[in-house]
């Protein structure tokens, strides 16, 4: 908990401090007091600002020098170039060749180095192993970084403090990062909070996984929430497996129904991977009557001109 609170001293002046919303409307049909964190309003639109900026600060001088690199090909890429550029350092992102142009200019608009390669996990993290090897930079994973999700369990500690009260969190769940941080810094706040991962059933690695305790890799993810498609690391694993509630999964059907309800209700435009916390109040995964919920819309990154509903 305490390089959770450090990495919010470290970064607290390069985020958002992102509000909590609520609506009357919502609680209404769920029969609970819902809390939205809205981390699709973070710098680069995700909460992956917060671990990447973390990782990019916790660098020696010496390191940070010779840049840092990543393979990505959603929000950590656009995170970790802003990141690199609020230091004055080279950040080299290398992304699969079908990675959407949007997600690339992203990337090239905070100074990023983008390096393409082959759409396979393989050939991102052998590429990766080059640019380091030519340049020096430190490799920054995504999500099975230590530094990372300390940066991701910040999130909880502003909850907590805007929301004291409440009961349980629902928090996306893909490599593991998020969920893993946020679970450290909300049971050492509250050690009676509820902590459940949220995840589509067309990739539940993380679900299978915690069943059995150990991880099972995802092979073949089918679903629309892109950024939830990732396996999930070792290190956020040690930190679910010991902390985590429970997970669950939700359909594609309730993913879409809740990204457009909470747009229409609420008017905020929240990815696939960012509504599956309340998909799961849609479909009544989490019984928790009169409770007040914490949901982490994780992100707000998406394709415009390819809405799901239309």
């Amino acid at each position: 908990m305490q390089s959770i609170r450090e990495a919010h001293e470290r970064i607290r002046d390069k985020i958002h401090r992102t509000p909590v919303m609520t609506s009357d409307v919502l609680d209404a049909m769920a029969g609970s007091r819902l809390h939205f964190k809205c981390e699709n309003l973070q710098k680069v639109g995700a909460f992956k600002a917060r671990g990447a900026t973390n990782a990019v600060f916790l660098l020696t001088d010496e390191e940070a020098a010779k840049g840092v690199v990543t393979h990505s090909s959603g929000n950590h890429a656009a995170a970790l170039a802003r990141a690199a550029s609020l230091r004055g350092i080279p950040a080299y992102i290398v992304m699969p060749e079908n990675s959407p142009l949007a997600k690339q200019a992203a990337v090239r608009r905070y100074g990023g180095d983008i390096v393409l390669c082959e759409p396979t996990l393989a050939a991102r993290e052998s590429a990766a192993r080059a640019v380091m090897e030519r340049t020096g930079a430190a490799f920054i994973h995504p999500y099975d970084d230590l530094r990372v999700m300390a940066g991701q369990g910040t999130t909880a500690i502003e909850l907590l403090e805007q929301v004291p009260e409440l009961d349980v969190i629902l928090c996306p769940v893909g490599g593991g990062g998020q969920l893993s941080g946020i679970a450290v810094a909300a049971k050492s706040l509250k050690s009676s909070l509820r902590v459940i991962g949220v995840e589509p059933a067309g990739a539940d690695d993380a679900a299978r996984s915690f069943k059995a305790g150990r991880i099972i890799p995802m092979l073949e993810p089918r679903t629309i929430a892109d950024g939830l498609k990732t396996s999930l690391g070792g290190k956020p694993f040690a930190e679910i497996i010991r902390l985590v509630d429970d997970i669950v999964t939700v359909s594609e059907d309730s993913i879409i129904q809740a990204m457009r309800r909470i747009l229409e209700v609420m008017k905020l435009l929240v990815e696939p991977s960012g509504a599956v916390g309340y998909a799961a109040i849609l479909e009544s995964r989490v019984t928790a009557p009169a409770a007040n919920i914490g949901i982490i819309l994780s992100g707000g990154n998406l394709d415009l001109n390819r809405l799901p509903w239309q």
